[in-house]
């Protein structure tokens, strides 16, 4: 996803709008170029590029922008550096785009940025992971706690509410780590089963890697373990190569979260995971809400996405809706 030094791939034009050259830090799919009118130029703010989920999300965006002809995207990636994500959003303000779409790093070092560009006048969607205040327009994105929650309840039920269990955190300076994290331990409800505990947890910033070193280090360490639960699925299966290195992934049970078609499901597919949670990357609705909020239309402050869950049993059946 990493570009060149010139023009080439720095931009999806969607119309004939002109594509400008940008630097090198920018990230776009190939899309298609069509004849000059009058459209509308939205700015996509991405914090990286490293993870699956987020390079899925672009692709979301750039297909959705596609079927309209008003639409140009402009992508940018932080590449996990919240200063340069920082800078990135100050130099699309400037470039006068119509719309900003930004996926945080990091939620109090974004905040102001995407408050001034909200001050000036620009519609601004936060997407998937929420700046601190209200200074912006909408917020979309899946619940987080609730998604946390729901792996908690499933891990609760599924050890008979007895066992040790090995947590691997997303990034916890941001919100979506924090919130698998608060309610997965809400779901797990210790205090109500004193057979669960909880041996090891490891921040791994939602880098499979980091995931793998930190999984060894805990079966080095825990000679049981009978549950690892990641707060994404490139995390969870970062574990599951560490165990079976190990010769022990027989011995434990493995829950992720993205249940993307091509990672997560495949993974529950093929007997890697046990359960997978949907997080929706919301790139068709951001791209919706921006298309209704340019056209002068009023849109909620927060926009909830639905989650699903797949196990062996319900994933060749597109998996199981979760209403709770």
């Amino acid at each position: 996803m990493r570009t060149g030094p010139f023009c080439l791939a720095l931009l999806v034009c969607f119309t004939g709008v002109g594509c400008k050259g940008k630097t090198g830090e920018d990230a776009a799919p190939t899309g298609s170029t069509s004849p000059a009118t009058k459209g509308f130029v939205l700015g996509m703010s991405q914090c990286n590029l490293g993870e699956p989920w987020r390079v899925q999300m672009n692709a979301d965006i750039a297909a959705a922008a596609k079927k309209h002809s008003n639409l140009k995207v402009v992508f940018k990636d932080a590449q996990n550096d919240s200063l340069r994500q920082r800078a990135q959003v100050e130099e699309l303000a400037q470039a006068k785009i119509d719309l900003l779409i930004i996926s945080p790093k990091e939620a109090a070092p974004l905040t102001k940025p995407v408050a001034e560009v909200y001050r000036q006048g620009i519609p601004v969607i936060v997407l998937d992971r929420a700046v601190e205040g209200d200074a912006y327009t909408t917020f979309i994105g899946a619940d987080n706690q609730r998604i946390g929650r729901a792996a908690g309840k499933w891990a609760r039920a599924t050890l008979g509410g007895k066992g040790k269990i090995v947590e691997l955190k997303g990034l916890m300076t941001s919100t979506p780590g924090q919130d698998r994290h608060k309610g997965f331990r809400d779901g797990l409800a210790l205090g109500e089963n004193p057979g669960l505990e909880v041996v090891f947890e490891a921040d791994m910033q939602w880098l499979e890697p980091n995931a793998r070193k930190e999984m060894e280090s805990a079966l080095t360490t825990q000679k049981q373990i009978d549950l690892v639960y990641g707060h994404n699925d490139p995390g969870a299966h970062g574990a599951w190569l560490a165990a079976k290195a190990a010769g022990r992934e027989k011995d434990m049970k493995f829950i992720g979260i993205d249940a993307l078609p091509h990672e997560g499901v495949r993974y529950v597919k093929d007997g890697v995971l046990d359960a997978t949670f949907l997080y929706p990357t919301g790139g068709e609705q951001a791209v919706e809400t921006a298309l209704k909020l340019l056209s002068g239309q009023k849109v909620p402050k927060k926009i909830v996405l639905g989650t699903k869950l797949f196990t062996k049993e319900n994933v060749d059946r597109g998996g199981q809706e979760l209403n709770e």
